[in-house]
């Protein structure tokens, strides 16, 4: 599958450049490391709890949480096991894998839609002085898939637009709840604040 219109040469040739002309034993060591930090969206799913934790950027965390949730329905549970692609290191001879084979099929890469659905649901709700740290995290996280030999760059590109697709979705959705959330509580809080002024005027009235 894939493999229409020269897309497995393409990757193939993409894939063996880095090993060939990036790699290096200082990189090799950096790189497993930061890949680590997309497992399972860990570095994600931390910066998200923590984020949760405080009034101001509560909301980013929420939509965040969503934007995560829906990228392990649709791309791990989903379109890994519909598309089923084997793993690169498996099909190209001369392509050395660097750390542990993977246990479950190739399209998407799950660490690139993670990394990009949080990072696309938080950028809106928090300060621009952190969206290039944001961005930067997301795409090392991606290009050490390829760098490991672990993806295709394909694979990297459609996690890339399912993330970015998934975390405007948290703000569209989410906003939209939290818009009918406020028109429904207006009129209630309303109606308490008429009833405590009332009170307050009786009790007022009462004392004169």
């Amino acid at each position: 599958m894939l493999s229409f219109l020269g897309i497995f040469e393409i990757d193939r040739d993409i894939l063996l450049y880095v090993q060939d002309n990036i790699r290096s034993g200082f990189l090799d060591k950096i790189f497993p490391n930061i890949t680590h930090l997309g497992d399972a969206g860990v570095f994600w799913l931390i910066l998200t709890a923590v984020l949760l934790c405080f009034k101001k950027t509560r909301k980013a965390g929420v939509f965040s949480l969503g934007a995560l949730l829906g990228s392990v329905l649709i791309n791990n549970a989903i379109l890994k096991n519909a598309i089923g692609r084997t793993r690169p290191y498996e099909l190209i001879d001369s392509l050395k894998l660097i750390g542990k084979a993977a246990s479950d099929p190739s399209f998407p890469s799950g660490h690139t839609a993670a990394s990009f659905a949080s990072c696309t649901a938080i950028l809106p709700n928090v300060k621009k002085r952190w969206w290039a740290p944001l961005i930067l995290m997301a795409v090392l996280i991606s290009f050490s898939r390829i760098y490991i030999g672990i993806h295709y760059p394909s694979d990297v590109v459609a996690g890339f637009a399912s993330g970015v697709i998934l975390g405007i979705a948290a703000n569209v959705i989410g906003n939209k709840v939290i818009t009918r959330w406020e028109k429904r509580k207006a009129p209630e809080e309303a109606a308490t604040a008429a009833v405590a002024f009332a009170a307050e005027t009786e009790t007022s009235g009462e004392r004169e």
